[in-house]
């Protein structure tokens, strides 16, 4: 790899510049060069990069799924239109990383899926605070899904009845 395709791979994806260069100072550690350098600690730094990006991209998953399932079952007035914008500002910060680092689509699937029980943890707490929703809506919430194309398209739930 050259400078310059370094330069590009930073410019088009940092998760994957920043897993390449951890590895990279790693390997030159290992070589033992003389230079005056905390090669581990500069290499963990970097890798915080990426990791940094990916635990931004599964808080924003997370967000929207908690707002889409308040959407869903709170018969609140009010707050939906925050919930609303909440979730399309979510879902831009979304499309800005993953322009920076398209690697983080890979996992998209996988994030959906582990976020999705967190969220709706969360929307338990917030609706079960106002009363909004009994045992067995509960039980409904804890076993539902949605799809990655639910959450990073443009589609919103049905507003309750009533």
């Amino acid at each position: 790899m050259t400078v310059t395709d370094l330069k590009t791979l930073y410019d088009k994806d940092l998760v994957a510049w920043s897993h390449q260069q951890a590895a990279a100072l790693r390997a030159a550690a290992r070589t033992g060069s003389n230079q005056l350098v905390d090669w581990e600690n500069l290499a963990e730094e970097i890798e915080d990069l990426g990791r940094s990006q990916r635990a931004a991209l599964r808080s924003q998953i997370r967000r929207i799924i908690r707002h889409l399932v308040k959407l869903e079952y709170s018969r609140a007035i009010d707050p939906r239109r925050g919930w609303v914008e909440t979730i399309g500002d979510a879902r831009s910060e979304i499309e800005d990383l993953l322009e920076l680092s398209p690697s983080l689509s890979a996992e998209i699937d996988r994030d959906v899926a582990a976020q999705t029980a967190r969220a709706i943890k969360l929307a338990i707490q917030d609706l079960r605070g106002h009363g909004e929703i009994d045992d067995a809506q509960t039980q409904r919430l804890r076993a539902a899904a949605y799809s990655v194309e639910q959450v990073l398209g443009d589609w919103f739930p049905p507003q309750p009845p009533g």
